[in-house]
């Protein structure tokens, strides 16, 4: 990776743990896809306000070689695994990654593409008509 990456913590203390595990999630990543030009990760604790338990949120924005951002942000809904920040972590990874592979099959012509519908002029239209 040509920057440095950068982890934040919003809301929370940092934990070196949770830093290890997004460390290695971008080390992950840097072996797939080959090039990583940046990597942003912020992790958002839930508001203590509230009186329902709060669901942890990462959010990962990633530079591609070509300037080609990927943001992976994502609400999580009521699903209480999200309680857990290891398990949003790992969450948002995995949907990063298939945001990548989406978008190198697109780079790459994989992705088969449809022909244009033709239209049938109106007079084909009566003539089969009248047929039957």
């Amino acid at each position: 990776m040509r920057t440095p990456l950068r982890v934040s913590f919003q809301g929370t203390t940092p934990s070196a743990a949770l830093r290890g595990k997004v460390v290695n999630y971008v080390d992950a990543l840097e072996k797939f896809h080959g090039r990583l030009t940046a990597c942003h990760v912020v992790v958002k604790a839930p508001d203590h306000r509230h009186r329902t338990g709060g669901l942890f949120e990462v959010n990962i924005h990633l530079i591609l070689p070509g300037n080609i951002e990927v943001n992976i942000d994502r609400t999580p809904s009521l699903d209480e695994r999200f309680a857990d920040p290891l398990f949003a972590v790992s969450d948002a990874f995995r949907r990063g990654r298939r945001q990548i592979q989406d978008r190198l099959r697109r780079q790459r012509g994989d992705v088969k593409a449809h022909r244009p519908r033709r239209l049938r002029s109106a007079a084909k239209r009566k003539a089969t008509s009248t047929d039957e």
